[in-house]
């Protein structure tokens, strides 16, 4: 699934630049379909500008494409709503309409349908939410008067829900929810689901929960959710939301064949666009080609009872320094996100991104850009509380566990490794005590891994050397961009 995710640092190969409008936007969901063979393209009604009329847009600029291979049938076109808790409710009712006008011109026009037929519930916590937006679907799609009436062609009544659920705890114990989702669903509409796409975030757990509690709750849910399949007999299809860097998922086209093994179990990966747009096309094409084979044959880990109570326990060893340090390194992080490029038309996200501790609230930027801010800085996330995590684990015996689950843990600790500015961190430190913790944490990848963290390619020497001009220059309050954006290219993301 492509998403409008803007972590790409590049120009994209189809685009004259690295900013991607809302009017180009339809025009990249072809060119993914039809020249990088991926299925599905997320259009994301939550976060950004979104063109309303896509669907026609689409048939109208490539008639031929979609008429051999049509969408809801061949290709795929997924709604990301807005949560209505958090949202005005009109961007909702107007993706609500939208799916129901798909599906009568694509029936006028002679096209399969209906071409869109589910959508995906962001920040699900509860089955009623996502009953909530089947019943306001149905009670659209039975609205009539004499000039319109929306559903009287039969072609759709009700449409699937695919829950988002974005927070560790949230995905642990998603089971449940989708238990009772089952169980109400079959009592308000008469049927139980035929299948469910149980969607697991990636990079919002770890900006609230850091990198090591984020992969473990991944895993119980891909385990659960095997499970709750043979229980109910409902066909469970899981979706994991990655990013390129290793905070983020590490999903990337030069080391696939990993992904695909961490992520056993999984039926769809999000490709966002830096996996897209900061590699090679020829090596992306390949890789999706490679993703469409292998994905649907892994079979997710079985997590017994004893070992998930000893994740959920070594879960705060990791989350607990890594919130301590965040909340001090707040100030900073929202300094240099200012300063991020922007790669998308976005509205004003209210809702996760931050988190409550104590009597205080963290504000945090979305996850691209906090992971941006923190590798412009030669800090990547990656690395905090990891270490002191880490530390612990390893002194109790909870590493065995982790490792066991966490397949590529060093893999991608290394990786993220080789963009810690070791030397920039360590002056910082003498000036400011919030960095004490992260060189401890430094210490404590070092001291499991059993080498030194920092640059070894020439690329990531000369990223070192970037994130030391924009230590430097942010303590004079220069402006950094033009310094992010080489650090960017360099990583071959931008967050």
């Amino acid at each position: 699934m492509a998403t409008q995710h803007p972590d790409h640092a590049a120009k994209p190969f189809w685009h004259a630049s690295s900013f991607i409008s809302t009017a180009h936007e339809a025009y990249e969901a072809y060119v993914c379909f039809s020249e990088l063979g991926i299925d599905e393209y997320k259009w994301d009604w939550e976060g950004k500008l979104v063109d309303e009329s896509v669907l026609e847009r689409l048939v109208a600029d490539h008639w031929q494409y979609f008429k051999k291979h049509p969408l809801g049938k061949d290709k795929f076109l997924t709604f990301r709503l807005p949560n209505p808790k958090v949202q005005n409710e009109f961007r909702l009712g107007r993706a609500l309409m939208g799916i129901l006008s798909a599906a009568s011109l694509a029936k006028q026009v002679g096209l399969f349908s209906p071409p869109l037929f589910e959508v995906i519930l962001p920040m699900t916590e509860s089955e009623k939410e996502m009953l909530s937006i089947q019943e306001a679907f149905r009670e659209i799609s039975s609205l009539k008067h004499p000039l319109y009436n929306l559903g009287g062609n039969g072609t759709l009544k009700h449409i699937e829900i695919i829950p988002l659920f974005e927070q560790v705890n949230t995905i642990i114990n998603s089971d449940k929810i989708l238990t009772r989702y089952i169980e109400l669903h079959k009592i308000i509409f008469g049927f139980e689901p035929v299948y469910i796409r149980p969607y697991m975030a990636r990079s919002d757990p770890a900006l609230n929960s850091g990198l090591v509690p984020t992969m473990m709750a991944i895993k119980i849910g891909l385990s659960k959710y095997k499970k709750l399949e043979k229980q109910t007999g409902i066909k469970m299809y899981p979706v994991v939301g990655v990013g390129t860097l290793p905070f983020r998922g590490s999903i990337n086209p030069t080391h696939i064949g990993k992904f695909i093994k961490e992520y056993a179990g999984i039926s769809t990966t999000i490709i966002q666009s830096a996996f897209r747009y900061d590699f090679p096309k020829a090596q992306v094409i390949k890789a999706v080609k490679k993703l469409n084979k292998e994905l649907p044959k892994g079979k997710a880990q079985n997590i017994n009872a004893e070992d998930e109570k000893q994740i959920v326990k070594a879960i705060k060893s990791f989350e607990n320094p890594y919130r301590k340090s965040i909340e001090k390194l707040a100030l900073l992080i929202n300094k240099i996100a200012a300063n991020v490029s922007k790669r998308r038309e976005r509205v004003l996200h209210i809702g996760l991104f931050g988190y409550s501790r104590g009597e205080g609230k963290v504000k945090l930027p979305r996850a691209i850009t906090f992971t941006s801010s923190l590798y412009s800085y030669g800090i990547p996330p990656e690395i905090i509380g990891t270490g002191r995590g880490l530390k612990k684990a390893m002194a109790d015996g909870s590493i065995k566990i982790i490792e066991k689950y966490y397949i590529n843990i060093k893999h991608d600790l290394t990786k993220a490794g080789r963009f810690v500015n070791k030397q920039g961190l360590m002056e910082i430190a003498k000036k400011n005590p919030a960095f004490a913790e992260i060189m401890e944490d430094i210490e404590g990848v070092e001291q499991y891994l059993g080498f030194e963290l920092g640059p070894r390619t020439l690329d990531e020497q000369q990223h070192a050397l970037i994130t030391t001009n924009i230590q430097q220059s942010l303590t004079k309050n220069k402006k950094v961009t033009h310094l992010i954006d080489q650090a960017a290219l360099l990583r071959r993301s931008n967050g």
